[in-house]
């Protein structure tokens, strides 16, 4: 099944033709959200860029299956085993057990996502309803030779993998270079090496989520829940790994050591990650104070911003961006977004009143190629979107009685809307009032009939210009008088 689909593939760091293990079945793992706080924008960037891809392999006639996890225990506060443990120490800041936090922001995030309009993936595990599965495989990678318990505490061996495996294959970083600026272990660390990282941790009495073992009382490490997981709905082998770009160096690169070390399999065949956020050029980061949560974008209930911005606009601007370029928020980016995206469903929203002639003036089928050579080009959202927009021009073409569309060429260009706008980009026209707006519109458009029948243009005008400033547009003709969204 060759679709001609070619994506980026982090491992090798080049484009390369996707080609699944099964086809037309595709298995797709993508880290999901640790759940103690609010889900932050760079999160809903990775989920909208996943969901795009989900879309279009489905799109492609994929049988696909998406598992996103839910990491709802083991994140220490350091990517180095160190730290508090994130959902403890925002349960005693909230005074809540620890499994209310995860409740509390896992609806929160599904709330998020479903404001973006996004699919929920096939599966969605927690790291808490898999326990059982990483001791597993941390039994596994130590009877391998690749782990080590101390006190209670089971840690992976990069030494000795790195002897049989490549363990910077994803980054390409040189190993010594990662050592050298890695800090020196203290006295008191268990650890054999620098790099060892923890497959299970000792709990402290006061530790408030802990579990059996063969090893006493704990909890697993953070890298451990996905390798244990995408195993298990997966297989050792399948074919898309994605997740932020801020997770390839350290929770990624440790996820293929430890399914290698288990399977000997290196899981994923392609590696995807999504690019990082800026604010008016300024990387974006709650230290730096210019970090905003997705419900204060679209408030705009944020010192940085002017205004508030819907749902469907913020998605609009970052599906305009590649997923692996970065993406700059700012007020005038925002607005430009807003434009077009209210362009392209007043648009959409004429299609249903374009008359239709014998005579056919624009090649639906060449646009529609140039749209699936768009996505197929690595899920280049960007040039879709510029696509798209020639849609716009031939609807408003024909709409203004300067070109026309026969009927087999309209039904194609409704086709080509409804797959790439709605099914595949996941937007959605959030003014759109139904049958009440219609129901309203409609009366209002008779009165101002009446009016011009009994000359009393003063009234007409004023319904004119009135719905207007509404953001209206009236358009009289020979068969009547039709609206749209300016």
């Amino acid at each position: 099944m060759n679709t001609g689909l070619q994506l980026y593939n982090t491992l090798s760091r080049k484009k390369e033709l996707f080609q699944p293990l099964n086809a037309p079945n595709v298995g797709m793992y993508v880290c999901g959200p640790t759940v103690y706080s609010d889900v932050h924008l760079g999160n809903c960037r990775t989920f909208i860029s996943f969901d795009l891809i989900f879309r279009y392999l489905k799109y492609l006639g994929y049988k696909v299956r998406y598992v996103r996890n839910i990491t709802d225990a083991g994140h220490l506060e350091g990517d180095r085993d160190e730290g508090d443990d994130k959902f403890a120490k925002r349960a005693k800041l909230e005074q809540l057990e620890p499994m209310e936090i995860v409740q509390k922001y896992t609806l929160g995030f599904h709330e998020v996502l479903r404001m973006f309009n996004t699919q929920p993936p096939s599966i969605e595990p927690t790291a808490t309803g898999h326990i059982i599965e990483q001791i597993e495989m941390i039994k596994v990678i130590i009877a391998n030779g690749y782990g080590y318990e101390v006190d209670g505490n089971v840690y992976f061996d990069v030494e000795k993998y790195s002897k049989e495996y490549n363990y910077t294959i994803l980054t390409n970083r040189n190993l010594e270079d990662m050592l050298n600026n890695t800090r020196e272990l203290g006295g008191q660390d268990e650890k054999r090496g620098r790099l060892d990282f923890a497959l299970w941790i000792k709990a402290k009495p006061e530790t408030l989520m802990q579990w059996q073992s063969p090893w006493g009382m704990g909890f697993p490490g953070w890298h451990i829940e996905c390798s244990a997981m995408s195993a298990k709905y997966l297989g050792a082998e399948f074919d898309i790994h994605g997740g932020g770009m801020d997770l390839a160096a350290t929770h990624h690169t440790n996820e293929i050591a430890q399914s290698e070390a288990c399977s000997h399999k290196q899981p994923a065949r392609y590696w995807m990650h999504t690019n990082m956020l800026t604010v008016n050029g300024t990387r974006m980061s709650k230290s730096a104070g210019n970090g905003f949560l997705p419900l204060e974008l679209f408030t705009g209930d944020h010192p940085l911003l002017k205004k508030g911005y819907s749902p469907m606009t913020v998605k609009f601007f970052m599906l305009q961006a590649h997923y692996r370029s970065t993406l700059d928020f700012s007020n005038d980016a925002l607005d430009a977004s807003e434009k077009g995206f209210r362009r392209l469903m007043a648009a959409i929203g004429l299609l249903d009143k374009l008359p239709v002639s014998e005579q056919n003036d624009f090649d639906i089928d060449a646009l529609k190629e140039k749209c699936i050579a768009a996505m197929n080009d690595d899920f280049n959202s960007p040039i879709l979107v510029a696509e798209l927009f020639e849609a716009v021009r031939i609807i408003n073409t024909v709409y203004d009685s300067k070109g026309k569309i026969s009927a087999d060429a309209l039904e194609k260009l409704k086709q080509l809307i409804n797959d790439f706008v709605f099914d595949i980009l996941g937007l959605k026209d959030e003014d759109a009032g139904g049958n009440d707006l219609n129901g309203v519109l409609e009366m209002v458009i008779n009165l101002r009939t009446e009016a011009k029948a009994n000359k009393d243009y003063a009234t007409s005008d004023r319904i004119r210009i009135g719905l207007q400033e509404l953001g209206i547009q009236l358009k009289d003709g020979k068969e009547g008088t039709t609206w749209s969204k300016a």
